[in-house]
């Protein structure tokens, strides 16, 4: 998250200039190499640079966002960033659900895969492997992805489309045109954008919120029963979040654009932070539970909670698309990934320290052990949800986009 909080917002400038298609591509083949790199890691500073140089060399987020949002007619809009959120979404349950299932297979299916193997030697190296294969197949799909910064002079630069899309949209935001490749000007437009400026720094506490969680849930689950966890095993989580996967697919592709087109992106965000609250405090109370009761509830849970951030983050998708004009869709995308990057760089370390710490608290009178961490939780939503309101997020201008 570092790595990508670095070059985020560059990559989303080479989108602008060059096209989305060469951006998202390029990201893709990253994944292939870097990630199979990080599961035959011999140490930690091997598994931290190939994590730092794939954010890093990885821009694909951003430009897809804009790719997504120019695709699709108005009326199709929040379908195609719903599939963009629910991608993201399920990559972040299903990715831990794969690790749950293929991490260290010599010890978990020995009559599969022998200690002298080389996933023996690399225990990790197997669902690095399966993504990694998974991201080849992708990037061999993309050569027929069409491009959207249309080249209007037939000549095959799609850089050129930077001026065609300046004159289509001549009634855009005000100050926001790109002329003659001016980039320094487009950018201070930009961090000048109020509605894009405010949908970021929600879309960023939103993100911290759910980074934490996705690093305290994993942890909650498998810690001891004395300690208020579920005792599961990584097998038992990887089934919890697999469901949940399965779930936020079906909700986003066929649900979420109906509840958008009657609510709007702003209020489906502000429905999914009110009901977060109540559900992230029921987790110490599920504790309590056993047997398949207590699977159920949990898979219930994960899964409602789930559908609720991937809805939050899709309206602010949209909300970042509909502030900017084409030309600088990418920058705009860039600026947020980069913002939403330092911020989930923080979660999983401030979500672990958070839960190092309840657990020294167990007989504590407010709020003891892991209570306090779902607590806690809930303020960081709160202060998202209170953003969500006049005068800090404006809704933007649908006329200039």
């Amino acid at each position: 998250m570092f790595g990508r909080a670095l070059t985020s917002v560059l990559w989303g400038m080479v989108a602008d200039r060059c096209g989305r298609k060469p951006v998202i591509m390029f990201g893709i083949i990253v994944v292939v190499i870097f990630n199979t790199l990080f599961g035959l890691s011999t140490n930690f500073w091997m598994a931290i640079s190939t994590r730092f140089l794939l954010g890093s060399l990885c821009g694909i987020l951003g430009p897809m966002k804009a790719y997504a949002s120019e695709v699709c007619r108005k009326e199709y809009q929040a379908l195609g960033m719903s599939i963009v959120s629910t991608s993201w979404g399920m990559g972040l349950v299903i990715g831990p659900a794969l690790g749950g299932f293929l991490a260290q297979p010599a010890e978990k299916y020995p009559n599969l895969f022998s200690k002298e193997s080389i996933f023996g030697r690399f225990p990790y190296l197997l669902p690095c492997l399966s993504i990694s294969l998974f991201a080849l197949v992708v990037s061999i799909i993309c050569c027929w992805l069409p491009e959207t910064l249309h080249n209007h002079n037939g000549k095959g630069d799609s850089c050129n489309a930077l001026e065609a899309a300046t004159t289509d949209e001549s009634n855009a935001l005000e100050g926001m045109k790109i002329s003659g490749g001016n980039i320094s000007t487009s950018f201070k437009s930009l961090l000048k954008n109020w509605p894009l400026m405010s949908s970021i720094i929600v879309y960023c506490v939103f993100q911290l919120h759910d980074m934490a969680y996705t690093e305290i849930f994993s942890l909650w689950a498998v810690s001891p029963r004395k300690h208020g966890g579920l005792n599961y095993t990584t097998a038992d989580v990887g089934e919890v979040l697999a469901i949940s996967g399965f779930a936020l697919l079906f909700f986003q592709l066929l649900l979420y654009p109906l509840v958008e087109r009657n609510f709007g992106p702003i209020m489906v965000s502000r429905i999914g932070a009110v009901s977060t609250i109540p559900l992230l405090s029921s987790y110490s109370w599920i504790a309590m539970l056993s047997g398949p009761c207590l699977f159920l509830v949990v898979s219930c849970a994960s899964v409602l909670k789930n559908v609720l951030s991937v809805s939050i983050t899709t309206g602010l998708f949209l909300l970042q698309n509909r502030a900017v004009s084409q030309e600088q869709r990418g920058a705009a995308n860039g600026i947020a990934m980069s913002a939403m990057s330092l911020f989930k760089a923080v979660g999983p370390a401030a979500g672990g320290a958070l839960f190092s710490w309840a657990q020294k608290r167990q007989d504590a009178y407010f709020f003891p052990g892991y209570q306090m961490v779902f607590f806690l939780l809930n303020l960081v939503e709160v202060l998202g949800l209170l953003l969500t309101f006049r005068p800090f997020l404006v809704e933007p201008d649908l006329s200039c986009t």
